[in-house]
């Protein structure tokens, strides 16, 4: 599988945002984390960017570390990959020996190679089996969710993970024809969505299917689940100065991190106090206004950029004991 055609999103806005906590020359090498390897292309730009520096790299996808292992394999012991899931980074850094890090980046949502790989089920463009596990060692498929979760709870996903405002119209068509046979390829499902959709919604948005699929992923992997305890245990691993820089793909993970970022950046504070105690005082100061978007020339040379939205935060403040 060619590594060529992985373009890392808004590369150099991230590695911007996290240089001031990377070329800080003190004592021990910054420590940053990268908390979604993929294929590795955000982890060798700081690895080459930022020379002083050590890499911890996480990832779910076991053959996602296989090739970022070869690809970070010229920067020896500097890189360390970890098969994790993100909202285990307070583990790892513990079983690390790493009490704090200077940098940490993520980039959210599905890897170029697991939208490439057809056997892996993610894209809706290939007919493939309805899988859509970022780690293919553990827990339950797309078609497994499809094929054996009530209809109110299918309905309940659809809307809240996918935006999808037809879900109950798709819910009943799956229910019908997984009575007669279950599903087992994104194929059939890609076509009765198309067939269960008024004309209207058809017209609007790209690919019908879209909005299902990103729905039985976030199901499947547990995501928004994961990125909410996730994002605080990463800020809680900031040491001060330390920076965190986070790409989102769609509006549930964007406005979580937002909620995140905006509770650590608040003065917490009763009214009227003359003046404001340490402890309430703000731990995180926001890098970003709101969130930011990737310019027109990278989404014209890398389509997969256009969701993309950046939010960057530095942390300033110990956590009150």
């Amino acid at each position: 599988m060619s590594q060529t055609r992985h373009v890392p999103v808004m590369l150099q806005r991230c590695l911007d945002l996290l240089a001031p906590a990377l070329d800080a020359s003190g004592p021990q090498p910054p420590v940053v984390v990268d908390c979604t390897l993929g294929l590795g292309g955000h982890s060798e730009a700081l690895l080459s960017a930022f020379p002083a520096a050590r890499l911890i790299a996480l990832d779910r996808d076991k053959e996602a570390l296989r090739l970022s292992g070869e690809r970070l394999a010229p920067y020896g012991d500097r890189a360390t990959l970890v098969h994790a899931v993100y909202d285990e980074l307070p583990e790892v850094l513990a079983r690390l020996g790493v009490p704090k890090v200077q940098g940490i980046l993520f980039d959210l949502g599905v890897s170029s190679m697991q939208l490439d790989e057809a056997d892996r089920g993610f894209a809706y463009a290939q007919d493939a089996p309805l899988d859509m596990r970022m780690d293919q060692t553990t827990g339950i498929g797309a078609a497994e969710v499809l094929n054996t979760y009530p209809p109110g709870e299918l309905v309940r996903i659809l809307r809240a993970y996918g935006e999808e405002k037809q879900a109950k119209r798709i819910v009943s068509a799956v229910v019908r024809e997984r009575e007669k046979e279950p599903f087992t390829n994104s194929a059939r499902l890609v076509e009765l969505i198309r067939d269960s959709l008024p004309q209207a919604a058809k017209r609007t948005g790209g690919n019908p299917a879209k909005r299902t699929f990103q729905a039985l992923r976030i199901e499947v992997n547990g995501e928004l689940t994961v990125l909410e305890r996730a994002i605080p245990a990463a800020v809680a691993s900031l040491a001060v100065g330390g920076r965190i820089a986070v790409l989102s793909y769609h509006s549930l993970e964007d406005r979580l991190v937002k909620q995140v970022f905006a509770a650590g950046a608040a003065n917490t504070a009763p009214p009227g106090l003359p003046v404001v105690p340490e402890r309430y005082q703000p731990r995180l100061k926001l890098l970003t206004r709101g969130a930011e978007l990737p310019t027109e020339e990278e989404v014209a040379e890398n389509r997969r950029a256009a969701p993309a939205r950046l939010r960057g935060a530095q942390r300033i403040r110990e956590e009150e004991r």
